[in-house]
């Protein structure tokens, strides 16, 4: 998995921490005052899983769009003190880069602050970033695409992005929201969680064998990838019966972040010649230790390996 190249692209987005303490109520209104002692500011959404790749060893590509504001700025500057290169991301003027600010007090989310917008992209900018996404898919062993209905990704622009990954013969991994949902047929991997696949499908899925396969099939994927949170993951592959894999995290602090944690080692894992059945699996083992972790984290291979040698012991 090492040296490989993974193609991220999708919604980018700047994550920031403002972290204090609190002892009284506001005289304004009945909140906390939170006085700030520490403000972190790192990757977030497909920036995020790039964090992850890098972290796993591999070299992540990253194509999106930023804002020409302050988070944008900062955003460029965090992925740099990562060594990931902010070159393929493009800059849409008088848009904000998509930001989420969490306040914490005493080790307590006390309330995020989301600023973004979610319309397309302009049709210049939207061709800018078709560009910016075509470049790291050229020389990329996988394509992984992070749809988090921001915007960035549009449901044209979904199937010309498929058609690249398979013109290039390599697997993709789509991490969908429900916008475009049903726009991503011809992908290697579909990884929703359950939430937001029974939303697309307006059903529940009770995790019969061919309700969920009958799923993949709508949704035109290779392969589907279920992930159930706590539960583990379900995966689901034409002409063979429904793989469950059970969740090995022991103590779970923060499941903010865990997708994108599955989404980098899945997609790397398939760069390195894995399986889909291997690669679940190790996404699982590393979404169990991110979930032990708070905020949004990564996932190293030592960690992974001790985490293994634990279990074998």
């Amino acid at each position: 998995m090492r040296h490989t190249r993974i193609a991220v692209v999708g919604d980018v987005m700047l994550d920031r921490y403002l972290i204090g303490d609190t002892e009284r109520i506001s005289p304004e209104a009945p909140v906390p005052v939170v006085s700030v002692e520490e403000e972190l500011m790192v990757p977030g959404g497909a920036a995020n899983v790039a964090v992850n790749i890098a972290a796993i060893g591999a070299a992540p590509r990253l194509a999106g769009a930023v804002g020409d504001d302050e988070a944008g700025v900062a955003l460029r500057e965090a992925l740099t003190s990562f060594e990931i290169s902010p070159a393929g991301l493009i800059t849409v003027p008088g848009r904000p880069t998509t930001s989420k600010t969490r306040i914490i007090a005493r080790g307590q989310q006390v309330v995020r602050i989301d600023r973004e917008v979610t319309n397309p992209l302009p049709d210049r900018f939207r061709d800018a970033f078709l560009a910016a996404a075509h470049a790291v898919i050229a020389d990329a062993d996988v394509l992984l695409i992070e749809d988090y209905d921001k915007g960035t990704v549009d449901g044209a622009m979904a199937a010309e992005l498929v058609a690249a990954g398979r013109t290039r013969k390599i697997p993709i991994v789509v991490d969908p929201k429900r916008q475009n949902f049903f726009a991503y047929s011809g992908a290697t991997v579909f990884k929703p969680n359950r939430r937001e696949l029974e939303a697309a499908f307006s059903t529940h899925f009770m995790g019969d064998d061919a309700d969920l396969e009958g799923a993949r099939q709508r949704l035109g994927a290779e392969h589907l990838l279920l992930t159930l949170g706590r539960d583990g993951m379900i995966l689901v592959s034409p002409g063979a019966p429904l793989r469950a894999t059970t969740s090995i995290a022991r103590d779970v602090f923060d499941v903010s972040g865990a997708g994108d944690t599955v989404a980098a080692w899945l997609a790397t894992a398939l760069a390195g010649g894995a399986t889909i059945s291997e690669a679940a699996w190790l996404a699982n083992v590393a979404a169990g230790i991110e979930v032990g972790k708070r905020g949004t984290a990564s996932v190293s291979p030592t960690e992974l390996l001790a985490v293994l040698d634990q279990d074998d012991r």
